[in-house]
Parts: C-alpha cells; sequence; structure tokens
C-alpha cells in the first residue's frame, strides 16, 4: 500500500453570480430563479469536501459533492429540465468556485487540469469513494473534482525580462498595423477606432519607466516582480506581452530549477522544443538555461541568447543505415569529440553491445566514446547494466545519459534507486510546464496622478477572495538576510511612504501572521530596466547565464526546508506594517463600512 495522507480543508467559496452566469451562458437572472439558486447554495455548502491527498511523490486536491445532490439535481430534472440545468451547472460551480479559493491560478488557466490516475491516486480516491470509471480516465461522480497542486514548490526564479526590454526598444506600430486596425468594423457599424487614435498610434514611442527584479532572481508569491510607470494608455498597451514573457519564462525557469536540483549536480540538458508551444520554444529554451539547465538542443535558441548547446543523433540517424553498428561508426567517425551514441532504437542491451565495439574502436584510434544515451524502457535498471557492461568491457570513462519524459520527481526516484547517470535530458515536461500550464501572474493598477508633480492616489480592487484582492501604492521588496546569508523574510512596501521603525512584515492573506524583521541587513529588488521608454540594463543584466549564475547563487540562500520537492516550508512574504494598514483602510472605505 501506497503512503497516502488525506487531510480536509474547511472551504466555503463566495456565489459569484456573474462567474455562475459566465457557466451557464445565461444572459440575465434574478428574482425566483435566483432566489432558488442561493437557498440551494447555502443547503449545499456544508456538504461541500474539499481533502488535499499527499501520495509518496504528488499531492493533489479533490472537491466534492454527495451523491444526494446528484439525485436532488436529478429530480430537478424531471421537474423542469431549464431548472434541471441551472441546479447542475450550480453543482459544478461550486465545485470550481472551491478549487479556485485554494488554487487561485486555476481561474486564469481557465480550468483545473485532471491528472493522470496514477495507482497511488486511485488508492486515495476510492477511499473516499470517489473511484474512476471502467470506460474512461474520469471520476464516476458528476460533482467532483480532482486536480494536481501546480509544481508543489515554495519559489519562482524570475525570468523574461530580457525579453520585456527587447518589447520597449522594438515597440511600434507599423503602417501595417495601423491599416488593419483601420479596417476593423463596430459592431454596431462604421469603424472600430477612430482616425484620431490611429494617429496617435502612429506616432507614439513608449515613454514609461519600468523597474523589475533582475532576472534569475528567487522570487516568492504575493511580491511584485515589475512595476511600470507611466501614462495609462501606454500602460495597458504592453499589459498583454508583459505578462506573456515574464509569465511563462518564470514559469519555465522555475522548472528548471525544480529539475535541477534534482538531478544532484549532474548537468541537465533541455530537449523540450519539439513538444514546445510553437516560437515561445525559443525562450523557453533560454530561460531553462536561466533555471540552471547547462544546455539547450535548441541550436538557433544557442546563436540567439549566447547559450550553450548540445545533443545526441536521433533514432532516425540509426534507422537510416542497413544496421546498427555501421551507424554508431559513421556517427564517431563525424564526431569523433562529441560522441554519445543513443542505444535504444532496436534493442537495448545489443545497442549497448555495439556501442561498446565503436568505443573500443575509437581507443585504439586515440579517441574517446564520450557517452551512450538511453531514451526508452526502466531507465533506472537499464542503466545500472549498461554501467556494468561498459565497466567490464574497460569503458569506465564513458558516460550514460538519460532521457525520456523526465521530470523533477522521476529523476529524483531514479537516482534514489542507484542509477548511474552522467547528465539527464529533459524536454516535453520543461518547455511545455507539463504539470502547470500558467504561472498565474497578474497586471494591476496600484496608484494614479493627475501630474509628474501631483501626488500619488492608491488603488485597490476588492474581491470576495483574499488571494485577489490587490495591495495599493508604488510598490517594492525589501529582501532581509540572516547573519549567515540565507534569506529571513520579504517586506512588500510603497516607496512614497516611509517604512514603520519596527520593520514588521503581515502576511497578506492573514494578518495575525506577522514577522519582526528589524535589525537584520536587506536590500532593495526592484532594479531599473527602462527610463522614459529607453533600455537601461547592462549587457551582463541581459545575460542568460549571469541570470543563471544568479538563480544559482539564490537558491543557495534559501533554506533546505524551503527546497522541499513537495510540501515546502513556506518562505515568509508580507506587506509592510503601515502598508497593510492603508489597505485595510481603503477596502473599508471602497466597501462603504467605515
Amino acid at each position: 500500500m501506497s503512503e497516502i495522507t488525506v487531510t480536509e480543508h474547511e472551504i466555503r467559496p463566495y456565489f459569484d453570480m456573474e462567474g455562475f452566469m459566465t457557466l451557464s451562458q445565461e444572459s440575465r437572472l434574478g428574482g425566483a430563479t435566483l432566489e432558488r439558486l442561493c437557498k440551494l447554495w447555502e443547503e449545499w455548502m456544508p456538504q461541500l469536501k474539499v481533502c488535499e491527498i499527499k501520495t509518496a511523490k504528488i499531492s493533489y486536491l479533490a472537491v466534492w459533492l454527495p451523491e444526494s445532490v446528484e439525485q436532488q439535481v436529478d429530480a430537478a430534472w424531471e421537474k423542469s429540465p431549464s431548472d434541471g440545468w441551472q441546479d447542475n451547472n450550480l453543482a459544478q460551480y461550486m465545485c470550481m468556485a472551491a478549487v479556485q479559493e485554494v488554487l487561485p491560478q486555476v481561474e486564469d488557466a481557465g480550468c483545473a487540469p485532471a491528472p493522470r490516475p496514477t495507482e497511488a491516486l486511485r488508492e486515495a480516491l476510492s477511499g473516499l469513494g470517489l473511484e474512476y470509471r471502467e470506460d474512461a480516465p474520469t471520476l464516476n461522480r458528476r460533482f467532483a473534482l480532482v486536480t494536481h497542486y501546480p509544481f508543489k514548490g515554495g519559489y519562482a526564479v524570475a525570468c523574461g525580462m530580457a525579453q520585456l526590454a527587447d518589447l520597449v526598444e522594438t515597440f511600434r506600430f507599423s503602417e501595417e498595423d495601423i491599416a488593419y486596425l483601420a479596417s476593423l468594423d463596430a459592431p454596431a457599424g462604421g469603424p472600430l477606432f477612430d482616425p484620431a487614435f490611429l494617429e496617435y498610434l502612429r506616432d507614439l514611442r513608449l515613454s514609461v519607466d519600468i523597474d523589475a527584479v533582475p532576472e534569475g532572481t528567487i522570487v516568492f508569491p504575493h511580491e511584485p516582480l515589475v512595476r511600470v510607470t507611466g501614462p495609462i494608455m501606454q500602460c495597458q498597451l504592453i499589459e498583454t506581452a508583459l505578462l506573456n514573457m515574464v509569465n511563462f519564462q518564470t514559469l519555465i525557469a522555475t522548472k528548471a530549477a525544480r529539475v535541477c536540483r534534482a538531478a544532484k549536480g549532474r548537468p541537465v540538458a533541455e530537449f523540450g522544443l519539439r513538444r514546445a508551444q510553437g516560437l515561445g520554444g525559443v525562450w523557453a529554451s533560454r530561460a531553462a538555461v536561466v533555471g540552471g539547465c547547462a544546455s539547450t538542443s535548441n541550436v538557433l535558441a544557442g546563436k540567439l541568447f549566447d547559450i550553450p548547446v548540445s545533443g545526441t543523433h536521433a533514432h532516425s540517424w540509426v534507422m537510416s543505415f542497413d544496421d546498427e553498428l555501421t551507424a554508431f561508426r559513421e556517427y564517431a567517425r563525424i564526431f569523433p569529440n562529441n560522441c554519445i551514441l543513443l542505444v535504444d532504437t532496436y534493442d537495448v542491451e545489443q545497442g549497448i553491445r555495439n556501442a561498446i565495439t565503436v568505443g573500443l574502436e575509437m581507443r585504439e584510434r586515440g579517441e574517446r566514446l564520450a557517452g551512450i544515451r538511453i531514451d526508452s524502457g526502466d531507465l533506472s535498471w537499464l542503466s545500472k547494466m549498461a554501467r556494468r557492461m561498459l565497466d567490464e568491457a574497460g569503458l569506465t570513462d564513458c558516460g550514460i545519459v538519460l532521457s525520456n519524459d523526465l521530470d523533477e520527481y522521476t529523476i529524483q526516484s531514479m537516482l534514489e534507486e542507484g542509477a548511474d547517470v552522467m547528465s539527464f535530458g529533459v524536454g516535453t515536461k520543461l518547455a511545455s510546464a507539463y504539470d502547470q500550464p500558467t504561472l498565474g501572474g497578474v497586471y494591476k493598477l496600484a496608484a494614479v496622478r493627475v501630474g509628474e508633480d501631483a501626488p500619488w492616489t492608491a488603488r485597490l480592487k476588492i474581491s470576495e477572495s483574499a488571494a485577489k484582492l490587490t495591495t495599493p501604492g508604488v510598490l517594492d521588496v525589501r529582501r532581509y538576510y540572516q547573519s549567515d546569508g540565507r534569506i529571513a523574510g520579504d517586506m512588500v512596501f510603497d516607496v512614497n511612504e516611509t517604512p514603520d521603525a519596527r520593520e514588521v512584515i503581515v502576511d497578506p492573506m492573514d494578518d495575525l501572521r506577522q514577522k519582526n524583521l528589524s535589525g537584520l541587513r536587506f536590500e532593495t529588488l526592484l532594479r531599473p530596466l527602462a527610463r522614459v521608454g529607453k533600455v537601461v540594463l547592462a549587457p551582463e543584466e541581459r545575460s542568460a547565464m549571469a541570470a543563471r549564475a544568479r538563480a544559482c547563487v539564490g537558491l543557495e540562500t534559501l533554506d533546505e526546508t524551503q527546497l522541499r520537492m513537495l510540501n515546502p516550508h513556506t518562505y515568509p512574504v508580507g506587506l509592510e506594517l503601515g502598508l497593510n494598514e492603508r489597505r485595510r483602510a481603503l477596502v473599508a472605505e471602497l466597501r462603504h463600512i467605515l
């Protein structure tokens, strides 16, 4: 039996009528219908179950309503199809709302991604009465969801700022852009955009100031990574591009850091372009190196970003020859100084024997077989067999490279089993952010002013969910350090307000959780990236390899408990004491509860 723990959570999601109407494709909702649905929501809420399931490797979130609710919905269908439709959607929405309460990033992703039904997960769900259907990998209950916790980690590696700098330098509306916008029609007829606005865009040049954490900085939830100051129109025009760059690349860099940490110092090569999302794969390769990968198989990324490249031959190379041994010999002839042979095209054991034959021939020529690569099968077991065969043949200096759907968990497991590995190649699950498709970073208005000499006025977006309540002000982050160099906590503060002398931070999700950081050394994280639309980053600040070194140093400042793959100790990030009080006061003012 697998090691499984189940922890129940008390989650009581808010009934967001707008969200429910979107799910139900309703244009209006009110009167007796709304009253009935609100009554059902209150009736079902005490029956809602929310559980965290921890298996040996992965944690999951399960949310469900009991069978009695399903029976109630079926009865409503029989009486009135319209009522049944609404009740069914309400039950589904309650489950999704509970997931979003625990994992706010799910809302941005659009759904809760269903995990692969492993045996451990099946076992855990069965114990809760949530078994999978026999004919499909879906739960046998209508009003039930299961998803995995994203990455299960406690930190992220900031990335994407180099591309953001490129955006600032090249931001223009071409004549083709203007012509396209001019061709768009409004739904009610006539042109969508005023000609004067298009003329404005034709001559537009960015004049924004941008501050950002340097690439490779270790960052945490609830703190700003980028601050944009400038005319509201310009700030809005770059929003989507900025979020795409920073969210995606930070996501990939973080995954890479986790994978490389699992490899325990062994080099990891990024192999993911074939499974990446289009041209984003080029930037994914760079982000993977920022996160710690030693190289990439993406030669274009190597050229564009000056990062190391590496790779081996394909299975098709072997298959294009009449036999495997001839293919290996030819490859060794062409690449005598970088020869790694892929041995699993036909039969791994025979492939290793053929590689040994070539390796011995290379030794006679004063050359060396650098390694063999195994890309299928039980990699842990096969690596041990390969090591034994290579050593018996005297090729003790020939390394073993493993690849094939690897991630941090499979790498960690194989090394714990004693797999003999020189390096890893990680592709799909790295470049596609396989287990977390989005980071969930947001771009929010936090302060406004009517002129350069006018004071700033704080702005705040209110939500029924504490996770979505924004922080007002012109924000920055102080990072505090212990005397031994480890980081002690991060303070989010308003640059236009003097921080409280007590240097206390308040957890934005629970203001009863506070931490005193007074007397500790600190640095400010946001650094100038652009001033008045001109990039001010030094060349070394745009270097992927410099960012990689920064990430490696930053990870060493974390405690081991904060670096755990699963359920890490939470690093303290909080609002400066005065900022927290100002936020509370602004919420009260906007809700008219003063």
